[in-house]
């Protein structure tokens, strides 16, 4: 079963409007996941929508496990950190910096773990887009701020040495599924520059129009895979 993990540009996407919801309680609260023949979504906001900060990672985490999920794919948004990676592309990131929210399961017991993606799912979701003509890059470094407000100029021309793509979600959720040992692998939609990047300022409205350009890509990712052959 694979799970796929969803974010604010699928909040209104027609997409899972017609899959069953299911109401889960784990040990760190309550999820609602969506369920498929093959794949299970969840929107990692949840229902209402909670802001970056606030979402339970933990939660979700755990209730794709408990729901037997073996693989996950998450749709992410990012800010870019590099002219080369224009709003409108895709990034599927091979490592990532977190290191002001590290999130656990292991609260009460001493265990170590080496944090790495899933380099296969991270290969056949590459390949995946590429085959559907999606301008994607291969590899690259995403930083994990905390949200809920966009980054300062200063804080971009920070992080832009340390990183390719910048989000507030990805890390955390990274890290607890290799605690889980399920595969994690990303699809990072680049929304817009982050602040300070290019020349143009930036504005929610283009940032907004970006997200709407690279839903309709996403959804037609998705469909792809459920039709066919599932990593």
């Amino acid at each position: 079963m694979i799970g796929i993990i969803g974010g604010t540009s699928l909040l209104d996407s027609g997409l899972f409007r017609n899959w069953p919801k299911n109401r889960l309680d784990t040990p760190y609260g309550p999820v609602s996941v969506a369920a498929h023949e093959k794949a299970l979504f969840l929107q990692r906001h949840g229902y209402p929508p909670l802001p970056p900060h606030k979402i339970n990672h933990r939660a979700n985490i755990r209730a794709l496990k408990d729901l037997g999920v073996t693989k996950i794919i998450a749709i992410n948004s990012v800010g870019s950190l590099k002219i080369k990676n224009k709003p409108g592309t895709f990034v599927v990131p091979d490592d990532f910096i977190s290191i002001w929210q590290v999130p656990t399961f292991f609260d009460d017991e001493m265990q170590f773990m080496i944090p790495r993606m899933d380099p296969d799912l991270a290969e056949w979701l590459y390949e995946q887009c590429k085959a559907l003509k999606m301008t994607v890059q291969r590899g690259g470094v995403y930083i994990q701020t905390t949200g809920p407000r966009l980054e300062t100029r200063a804080e971009i021309a920070m992080l832009k040495r340390w990183a390719d793509i910048v989000g507030m979600t990805m890390g955390s959720e990274a890290t607890l599924s290799m605690e889980q040992q399920i595969p994690y692998a990303s699809l990072c939609s680049v929304d817009n520059y982050g602040h300070g990047i290019a020349r143009v300022a930036l504005t929610m409205e283009e940032i907004k129009e970006n997200v709407m350009a690279n839903v309709k890509q996403i959804e037609v990712l998705i469909g792809t895979i459920l039709a066919g052959n599932l990593p």
